[in-house]
């Protein structure tokens, strides 16, 4: 069968029943962020970008690309990353607002986040099992929540977009 993907354990209906939100009907993936900030905080970490992104959100909090990435970007063995701070919560990415909703964590630079941001929590480290879903589902409460089904199709092509 050329062409046609590979069966993956999220093609398979009700593998996941009753675990959340998912049902045995469903056909894919549920997902909808909670606005808990655990995707954002955690060990220390890269937030990786590519230097579109960074220009993007340079322009988004009225800076430079040469002064953005001075005040919030740092490089490391994965490449250019977004800075972190110690948080109570743990090494919080430095966009992390966690003030102007209390009680939820949001993004500072939510329309030009990275691309590794936009696509969790379909990456490839996440989905590579039913029990790599159900872990990452221990630190995000919005994974298998929600009333939308990402069908299978759309989380191959999430997955594809970053090497997570």
């Amino acid at each position: 069968m050329s062409g046609s993907p590979q069966s993956e354990w999220f093609d398979k209906r009700g593998s996941r029943g009753k675990f959340r939100d998912a049902s045995e009907q469903d056909e894919g993936l549920r997902f909808e962020c909670t606005l808990c900030g655990q995707c954002c905080t955690g060990p220390e970490g890269y937030v990786n970008f590519t230097d579109e992104e960074g220009r993007a959100m340079a322009q988004e909090v009225g800076l430079t690309y040469d002064q953005f990435l001075d005040e919030y970007a740092h490089d490391t063995p994965a490449g250019r990353s977004l800075k972190e701070r110690k948080t109570k919560f743990g090494y919080d990415c430095i966009f992390l607002d966690r003030k102007t909703i209390p009680g939820k964590a949001v993004c500072g630079v939510y329309k030009s986040r990275p691309l590794q941001c936009k696509t969790w929590p379909f990456w490839a480290t996440n989905l590579s099992s039913e029990h790599a879903w159900r872990g990452a589902a221990t630190g995000c409460p919005g994974i298998d929540r929600g009333q939308k089904v990402i069908p299978p199709e759309e989380i191959r092509i999430q997955r594809a977009k970053v090497r997570m």
